[in-house]
């Protein structure tokens, strides 16, 4: 069974009372039941993460690269900005999916470039707790081979 981290950044643990007509009601704790249940589904078992530290986050991609571990990842707000994050990511070797739950591109101007994208497998935005569901199947699919 391959494994899966889904990795989330700043002020996701926040979900649920955060800005919910943009990030929805769903608490960051039923999102992590739901990505288990659904890596579950797909023959993947997943660990989901969450943190507000960069370094804690870089950290755990290491882990996943050492381990050959897809990923899932939710850079939140470092998705603009960290280019030690950016770096991080491309040292993986397995699928890595970028989600988020808004559409970045609909949103402010500052929030429409990720420096992840170009070295990510894909991202998929937009879709709200299914962004996540749909990384997962495309992990799914690229380690089934």
């Amino acid at each position: 069974m391959s494994h899966v981290y889904v990795l989330n950044g700043p002020n996701l643990n926040r979900l649920g009372t955060r800005e919910p007509d943009i990030y929805g009601s769903t608490t960051f704790a039923e999102l992590a039941a739901d990505c288990v249940a659904t890596a579950a589904e797909l023959g993947l078992t997943a660990t989901v993460l969450q943190t507000n530290d960069e370094s804690e986050l870089i950290g755990w991609l290491h882990q996943a690269q050492d381990e050959g571990a897809a990923v899932v990842l939710n850079p939140a707000a470092f998705t603009h900005y960290s280019y030690a994050l950016r770096d991080a990511c491309a040292m993986l070797t397995s699928p890595l999916v970028e989600v988020h739950l808004s559409n970045p591109a609909a949103r402010e101007e500052f929030r429409h470039i990720s420096v992840i994208s170009a070295v990510a497998s894909g991202t998929i935005a937009g879709f709200g707790v299914d962004s996540y569901r749909l990384g997962l199947r495309a992990v799914a699919a690229m380690v089934a081979g």
